[in-house]
């Protein structure tokens, strides 16, 4: 959710390359793109809403009004919706017990959308107390490894829950030092997206230019490496690339 959909495409397209097209859903909606495979999507409506600049990863249900239901009956807050657009497809933006905000979406998906391989995103990562409640909350509202058709497998991985669909990671569910009442957001519990680039240096080099932030030094192990980020109205991102096509150590992103 941005506030502004002209702002945000400039910055995201300069840090990222993507480019964008209308969607479906009205003028205050388009689809990211890179190589011409969707990956994200910016709606211009968060001051309409009254909810923060953000990323929100949003999960594919059968039935919104069931997935909602599942919700409260976990203790989970319902934000907003069901909404019902003209277009088709139903969504709702809610919360799991812990406060991270994430969305349901009822309706037709793009067999283009993909994460895990493919440009972006690299993967989803939600940061909270404890995974396992977690893994358990998120199971049952949205039947994770549950054998349904075209679902998902859960393990244990490093210390790590973590999600795949068709054997690649999608999703990581960490336990931290996260507090729901913290003063600053990135220390609340909350879904994070990562989103892949060629390389770090020029991204981050971009995204300041543009008014963006970071909020982390760059980070690495044997495969990846990456830096956290916020754009300029505040939206919390992190960018990743492989260590192998950008071997550059020595940058200091923070």
């Amino acid at each position: 959710m941005a506030r502004d959909l002209g702002t945000s495409q400039r910055f995201y397209g300069a840090v990222a390359g993507w480019t964008f097209r209308h969607a479906r859903l009205g003028t205050a909606f388009s689809v990211a793109e890179l190589d011409g495979v969707p990956v994200a999507g910016i709606g211009a409506l968060a001051a309409d809403l009254g909810v923060a600049v953000a990323w929100t990863p949003y999960f594919a249900v059968d039935d919104a009004d069931v997935a909602v239901d599942r919700i409260r009956e976990r203790t989970g807050t319902i934000a907003v919706g069901p909404v019902s657009f003209e277009s088709g497809g139903r969504a709702a933006l809610v919360a799991d017990p812990e406060g991270a905000v994430f969305g349901i979406w009822e309706g037709a998906v793009s067999s283009d959308w993909r994460v895990g391989r493919g440009p972006a995103p690299a993967w989803l990562e939600l940061r909270t107390r404890n995974a396992f409640d977690a893994a358990m909350f998120y199971g049952a509202v949205l039947e994770w490894a549950t054998g349904r058709s075209g679902c998902c497998e859960v393990s244990y991985e490093e210390e790590q829950v973590v999600l795949r669909q068709a054997g690649e990671p999608v999703a990581r569910l960490n336990s931290g030092p996260v507090e729901a009442a913290a003063y600053t957001p990135h220390t609340r519990p909350r879904w994070h997206v990562h989103f892949r680039v060629p390389r770090l240096r020029p991204a981050v080099e971009a995204a300041v230019a543009l008014g963006g932030r970071t909020v982390s030094a760059v980070t690495s192990d044997a495969t990846e490496r990456w830096v956290a980020l916020r754009d300029p109205d505040g939206a919390l991102f992190t960018l990743t690339t492989s260590s192998a096509a950008d071997p550059d150590p020595g940058h200091d992103a923070g």
